[in-house]
Parts: C-alpha cells; sequence; structure tokens
C-alpha cells in the first residue's frame, strides 16, 4: 500500500469528515461541510476500498410522527364505505351490466329470424337477464297471501310479452317498457284468480285511490276519516266509497257452515236457514203470469178483480156492467182454459 493512502485511511477509520457524506448524517447545524480533500481524486477511493468495512445498508426511512390527538373540535377522519355503500354500488354495477348485455342482445335477436335455433338462445338469455327485473316487481305485491313463486312466475309471463312486442330503434330503455307489462300481468292475475268473488276493475281501482286517501285522511286528522271525509276527498259519493271498502274486502269467502270468530256464534248456515212461507208460491205466481197471457183482455180483468182485488162477484157484476151470471160463466170458462194450458197438471 502507497505511504500517501495511509492519512486518508486513518481519518476514514476514525470516523473523520470524509465519511459523514457516506452514511448519511447531515454536518452539525451551523458548521460548514468540510473542504474537500486536495489528493488525487482516485487514491482515496482504493484507499477505502482496501481499509474501510464494506458500506452499511441505507438507513431505513424515518418512522413517520404520530398524529396529534385530535382536539373537539377536529373533524373525524373520514371512514371508510360502509357496507351499506358497497352493496348499493355493487347493485349499480350489475344493474349497468346487464342494461349493457340486455342491449347487446336485443341487437343480436333483431337479425336473427323467428323460429330459428340460434332466435330461441338469444330469447332465452334475454328472459334469464331480466329476471331481477321480475322479481322486484313482485316483491311490491309480498303483503298478499299468495306463494311469491307464483307471482314471480305470472310475472315472467309478462316479461316474455314484453320481450317478444320491444323494438329497440324507438330509444325506450327495455326495462321503462317492460316494468307497465310486468306489473299489469301480476295485477290481471290478482283480479282474476286469486279473488274469490269477483269485482268490477272500475270499482277494485277505485279501492286503491281509496285507500291511498284514507292512510293521508288517517296521517292529516290522527283519526280514521269519516265516509264523507274520503268521498269529499276523491269527488265521489259516499255510496261509491262503501262499495270500494266492500270489494276491498272479497278476497276470499266465508263458509256458511264456519263459526263466527269471537262471539262463539253457531255459522251463518245456522242463523240464517228458515223456511220462507213464500217461497212455494214464486213458482206459482210466474206459471199464473204465464197463462194469464193466454185469456182475453175481459176475462184477464175478471181474474184480477176477483183474486187481486178480493172482489165479489155482485161488485164485479156492477163495476163491468154485466149480470152476476155472466161473471160466474166468465171465471169458469176462464178456468177450463188455464188448466187445459197447464202441462203440469195434465
Amino acid at each position: 500500500m502507497p505511504p500517501q493512502n495511509e492519512p486518508t485511511s486513518q481519518s476514514t477509520r476514525a470516523g473523520g469528515p470524509a465519511t459523514e457524506p457516506r452514511t448519511g448524517h447531515p454536518a452539525p447545524a451551523g458548521q460548514e461541510p468540510p473542504a474537500p480533500h486536495h489528493t488525487a481524486p482516485q487514491a482515496p477511493q482504493r484507499a477505502q476500498t482496501l481499509t474501510a468495512p464494506p458500506p452499511a445498508p441505507p438507513a431505513a426511512p424515518p418512522a413517520p410522527a404520530a398524529p396529534p390527538a385530535a382536539s373537539p373540535t377536529t373533524p373525524p377522519a373520514a371512514s371508510p364505505a360502509s357496507p351499506a355503500a358497497s352493496a348499493r354500488d355493487a347493485r349499480v354495477r350489475r344493474t349497468a351490466d346487464t342494461r349493457a348485455l340486455t342491449q347487446v342482445l336485443f341487437g343480436e335477436l333483431k337479425r336473427l329470424e323467428r323460429g330459428t335455433p340460434e332466435h330461441a338462445r338469444v330469447r332465452a338469455a334475454l328472459i334469464e337477464a331480466n329476471l331481477p327485473l321480475v322479481r322486484y316487481a313482485a316483491a311490491r305485491f309480498r303483503s298478499r297471501n299468495e306463494p311469491m313463486e307464483d307471482v314471480v312466475q305470472v310475472g315472467t309471463i309478462g316479461l316474455i310479452n314484453a320481450i317478444d312486442r320491444f323494438d329497440p330503434d324507438r330509444g325506450v330503455q327495455f326495462p321503462t317498457f317492460a316494468m307497465p307489462t310486468v306489473v299489469g300481468e301480476i295485477k290481471r292475475y290478482f283480479r282474476d284468480n286469486v279473488r274469490t268473488v269477483h269485482v268490477p276493475r272500475r270499482l277494485h281501482e277505485l279501492w286503491v285511490q281509496v285507500n291511498g286517501a284514507t292512510e293521508d285522511l288517517t296521517t292529516l286528522h290522527g283519526r280514521s276519516p269519516t265516509t264523507a271525509e274520503i268521498a269529499e276527498r276523491l269527488k265521489i259519493s259516499e255510496e261509491e266509497v262503501l262499495s270500494c271498502i266492500e270489494a276491498g274486502r272479497s278476497y276470499h269467502a266465508t263458509s256458511l257452515e264456519a263459526a263466527q270468530e269471537g262471539d262463539g256464534l253457531p255459522g251463518l248456515l245456522d242463523r240464517l236457514g228458515y223456511e220462507d212461507p213464500a217461497l212455494a208460491g214464486v213458482e206459482h205466481r210466474d206459471l199464473v203470469r204465464h197463462l194469464l197471457v193466454q185469456l182475453p183482455e175481459r176475462e184477464q180483468r175478471i181474474l184480477m178483480l176477483r183474486y187481486y182485488r178480493n172482489l165479489t162477484q155482485s161488485q164485479i157484476s156492477q163495476e163491468l156492467g154485466v149480470s152476476q151470471m155472466h161473471v160466474s160463466r166468465l171465471l169458469a170458462r176462464s178456468f177450463a182454459r188455464l188448466r187445459s194450458a197447464n202441462k203440469i197438471d195434465a
């Protein structure tokens, strides 16, 4: 080792100023950095290579200082997204993906010919992709006492009808077009298949308005509204309000033999069943009405005066201006015609 390099290596081992730039420690505050050495530029490097220990690994960055304690006026740090927000974002992404897929499938369906296997495959893919729309519409009828599987199945029929009628060139989103069809199919199912007693469609739709007005008036007044208040709100008569309320309760018929709940009384059949004395005369009156029209007008009048106004033959003769004997003969002839015309007695 050349002797001129001895001081350099000693200063290096002693931790002189020449080593400070290599360790990464800055010079003390207020002290000028050491002047560069006037030796040859290659000699110190060769001496350090021979005598100095291998360089230490770079110092780790200083740990960040702990944040100061938040004062009462310091706003809290932003918290991560809540699970509800994450679920909502995922639902929005799924909806966007479904709409994009539906648009692509409709574009492909329009190019295919009906009845081909490719057309049936794309149509089935459209139905499967939009089944969440049917479940969303069916959830509105969850309060009804019907299995949700049946409601979804009926809504799927409406979805299929909407797919067959949809035209993508009209610039309308498919969910906007299909939702009224799906909901209408479900409502038709409840109106035609669920109700035991069928009511007119206008009365059923008016019943929905009566329910909405009842809820609004209850919230407004803090009590159940009267029939007059509901009628005034909807601009209809009180009789129509009562008919709507009665129609709304006619989803299921009550058995006549079922006992009344709560009061412990026998069924309606036991309470309402009695013999009507006039029931047997209904058929007779209808038969007599049919036979009377076959008699002449004067004989019809004589029978009406005798058996409906309970007049005697003398009174009838005075009213008609004929003899009592003639009235008796006319009555006998009328009876003979009625008996001959009555095929039941014959």
